[in-house]
């Protein structure tokens, strides 16, 4: 991200329970582009954030409300949400 304006992560049912957090603003450091650094980065951040990021493979993301995937960039403002895999039946 070339800008240092804020993020707004957010966590959703178990990921939520593990962050301890429904939303943060986060201010990535330099270096941070797409959403695979984001979550290297934030995996550091606490025991919850590393438990909650444990097992990437199942963990699905969407960039202002778009589905992304781990090379989707980033930019300064976007909100970030991060969620289980949804079933339906």
């Amino acid at each position: 991200m070339s800008d240092a304006l804020p993020l707004t992560v957010l966590y959703f049912a178990w990921l939520r329970e593990r962050t301890g957090v429904a939303e943060e603003r986060v201010v990535p450091p330099p270096g941070i582009a797409n959403v695979a650094a984001l979550v290297d980065w934030l995996a550091g951040r606490s025991a919850g954030h590393a438990a909650a990021f444990a097992d990437r493979a199942v963990v699905r993301c969407a960039v202002n409300q778009e589905f992304a995937d781990p090379a989707t960039p980033l930019h300064a403002g976007d909100e970030v949400a991060f969620f289980p895999p949804v079933t339906g039946g």
